[in-house]
């Protein structure tokens, strides 16, 4: 377990699915204390509707979640050097975001989370997969920060 940082960008390939997780679940967890944001390799999908009910499952509100792309992120004058740690959840985001801050020193790790998009054939098998995905996100945060500081 490590302190928390100041600042954290989780990033996968849509901000649709894994990274606005991440970011909830985070919020949720840690509170306020750590600005934490998301962003995808690109932005062409609105929040996945299980990724929201999967969440919502354990009180993390994602509805209001707007999808955004790294270059967006910088339209927008969102700076990457400006965050203290990037966790990429799938490997094209893990190469997007070491390919933008090759210049900066900031930390950039990766944990392979499952893309549970095209998993299930029922809607109950769908919930399932999305399932793992928020409760292997979990187990990543929890390792990394310890237990919930915030009440759930």
């Amino acid at each position: 377990m490590t302190e928390l940082p100041q600042s954290i960008l989780f990033c996968c390939d849509h901000n649709a699915v894994r990274s606005p997780m991440a970011e909830g679940l985070m919020k949720q967890f840690y509170g306020t204390g750590t600005y934490v944001q998301s962003a995808g390799v690109k932005n062409d999908l609105e929040i996945d509707g299980f990724s929201i009910a999967v969440c919502q499952e354990v009180n993390v509100e994602l509805s209001r979640h707007r999808s955004r792309s790294f270059d967006e992120m910088e339209q927008w004058g969102d700076d990457l050097s400006s965050f203290d740690l990037i966790v990429a959840l799938s490997p094209a985001s893990q190469r997007r975001a070491l390919e933008l801050t090759r210049f900066f020193h900031l930390d950039v790790e990766y944990w392979p989370i499952m893309d549970p998009t095209g998993l299930g054939e029922t809607r109950e098998a769908k919930l399932d997969s999305y399932r793992q995905t928020r409760d292997q996100i979990i187990q990543h945060l929890t390792t990394r920060w310890g237990e919930p500081t915030e009440n759930l």
